[in-house]
């Protein structure tokens, strides 16, 4: 049976799964920002790489073996990877002195990027009014940003470069798609930040000195490995224009945990903000399951 012809307990099933995914997401950053109070952003996106690699492993090498690790595209998925980590580290970093529900929200023009993106690099058409939809979106930003102001804070430019190299990476994706399994491209993303950053971790090394920052580093990786793999769960159970709008459950995930634990409120220009980004998302993704009118 075709996703698109699922039932609807199949579909409610896959919202279930990206609405988890939020979850997950929201309290991963939540323990990225716990420890970098204390460790350097980059051991953080190492333990959040390096936990997903194992987590995986686990999985995957009683099912395919090391053959999950051959690839016909190396370069293309050392790209995607070297892209992932640096968005994750941006990310990581810039939480560590702004809200997570602002980070959050301006992670959310992902989306937008890879619609800017898909024309040049992909070929794919993109309409006047989705154009005027995308402007709208990055205009959302500068309402969260706000650029000139006293709430402004230059660490809320690394979020952009997080959002833009994760973007990128969403594209590199649909290029291997359909020539690499789901395995080894979720395998391979996380190659460069797991063992690439062996080289660098020395220099920034601090051995964790409680059992309790010892768990939260093993639960960042296991956060964003289980994130990502309800994420592909919730896209096997029914169409992706109805489960992609629930990706923005993260942002309501991020705002509870920023409340919970660090006394974080969004103010309304935070609100304002997110709402013209998702409003933005929202409609790309819906004129993108139209047909085009025949000439």
């Amino acid at each position: 049976m075709s996703q698109f012809q699922a039932p609807p307990q199949r579909i409610l099933l896959g919202i279930l799964f990206m609405c988890s995914a939020g979850v997950l997401f929201a309290v991963m950053g939540g323990v990225a920002k716990q420890l970098g109070a204390d460790y350097s952003s980059l051991q953080v996106s190492w333990a959040r790489a390096f936990g997903h690699i194992v987590f995986l492993l686990i999985f995957f090498l009683p099912r395919h073996g090391f053959g999950v690790f051959r690839t016909r595209r190396p370069f293309t998925q050392l790209a995607r990877s070297a892209l992932l980590f640096t968005s994750n580290l941006c990310h990581f970093f810039a939480i560590t002195f702004i809200p997570l529900a602002k980070a959050a929200s301006i992670s959310l023009t992902a989306p937008l990027i890879v619609t800017l993106l898909a024309g040049p690099i992909l070929g794919e058409r993109t309409t006047r009014a989705r154009l005027v939809a995308l402007f709208c979106g990055f205009g959302g930003v500068l309402f969260v940003i706000r650029p000139g102001s006293e709430v402004f804070h230059w660490a809320s430019l690394f979020v952009v470069l997080s959002a833009t190299c994760y973007g990128v990476y969403q594209i590199l994706t649909r290029l291997v798609s359909g020539i690499e399994s789901p395995e080894t491209s979720t395998l391979y993303s996380s190659v460069v930040g797991a063992f690439g950053m062996l080289l660098v971790i020395p220099f920034v090394w601090i051995t964790p000195t409680t059992a309790f920052d010892i768990a939260l580093f093993c639960a960042v990786g296991i956060l964003g490995a289980l994130g990502h793999y309800c994420v592909a769960f919730a896209f096997g159970y029914g169409p992706a224009n109805i489960i992609s709008p629930f990706q923005y459950f993260q942002l309501l995930g991020s705002v509870a945990v920023g409340n919970l634990f660090f006394g974080e409120l969004p103010d309304a220009f935070m609100w304002l903000g997110a709402a013209i980004i998702i409003g933005s998302g929202l409609y790309i993704g819906w004129s993108q399951t139209r047909k085009p009118k025949a000439p």
